[in-house]
């Protein structure tokens, strides 16, 4: 129980607790009062079932032991964050829809068969699903929308994205969201992450075509720019994440709000009040 004019405790279980988002959502966690993390799950075949979770993250000892049994963790908690693979994040929408709980996904890299069970969660649960929890990228993503709607046709636009090495879908899901907002303001149809191949790079290029660049290298946490090219000049919008944990205080900070919200589809432009048209 709270006190009087104090918010209500959230309790919040993370779902691929090993991995590096899973690592600094615990980290970033000690920094949020109203917010309690009650589970930290990982594959079953993990290596750290049975560790400290704090301990795993680097962070210190917490009491909270690495487990796989999402189902028994939902029963003391408010709301799931899941930064996992596709294949797990199929369970734990399954598993959030049928005990009610709350559930924003970072995960991407979905086919189009998860999409639908994501729109069919979302008429029973509070489901947030984002390629980025950045506040910095969110706005990035209105800007996008902005200049692409105010500019002329005639300017290209490119989206290129770099991360680390490690990363296995390219083009990003952020840079596929900023794409997919160029597109909608410009009233593209059909708009998907086809890119430039080597034939198109033979040809000239379509007005219109929204074209992807990725570069996987070291250990770079994610920079995404938007450049619109024009005769003579160039609008070029960035976003550089110099460290992991601006992801782990954005997802924390929107499942603190998606926690108190009605079953429905967020992102994270609900989260920030944002009120798009396109």
């Amino acid at each position: 129980m709270s006190s009087a004019g104090n918010p209500p405790l959230v309790r919040a279980v993370v779902v691929g607790v090993t991995g590096r988002m899973g690592q600094a959502l615990m980290r970033a966690a000690p920094g949020f009062a109203q917010l309690m993390i009650t589970g930290a799950i990982a594959s079953p075949a993990s290596l750290a079932l049975g560790r400290d979770a704090g301990e795993v993250a680097g962070l210190g000892r917490t009491n909270l032991t690495v487990g796989s049994d999402l189902r028994r963790s939902l029963g003391e908690a408010d709301v799931v964050l899941d930064f996992s693979s596709p294949a797990a994040t199929r369970e734990t929408l399954v598993a959030c829809r049928e005990a009610h709980k709350a559930l924003l996904i970072g995960t991407t890299g979905f086919d189009a068969e998860l999409g639908t069970a994501l729109e069919a969660a979302a008429r029973e649960i509070p489901l947030l699903v984002t390629a980025n929890t950045s506040i910095g990228v969110a706005v990035l993503t209105e800007l996008v929308r902005a200049a692409a709607r105010a500019l002329p046709s005639s300017f290209d636009i490119d989206v290129l994205e770099l991360h680390h090495r490690l990363k296995l879908d390219a083009p990003s899901g952020t840079a596929l969201t900023l794409g997919t907002a160029a597109a909608a303001a410009r009233g593209i149809e059909g708009f998907g992450p086809g890119g430039a191949s080597a034939a198109a790079r033979n040809r000239a290029r379509p007005e219109g075509e929204i074209r992807f660049a990725s570069i996987r290298a070291g250990d770079l946490v994610g920079d995404h720019t938007v450049l619109f090219s024009g005769a003579g000049e160039q609008l070029s919008l960035t976003h550089r994440a110099l460290d992991r944990a601006v992801f782990a205080r954005g997802a924390l900070q929107a499942a603190l709000w998606l926690a108190s919200q009605p079953a429905g589809r967020y992102g994270m432009s609900d989260f920030l009040g944002f009120k798009t048209n396109t």
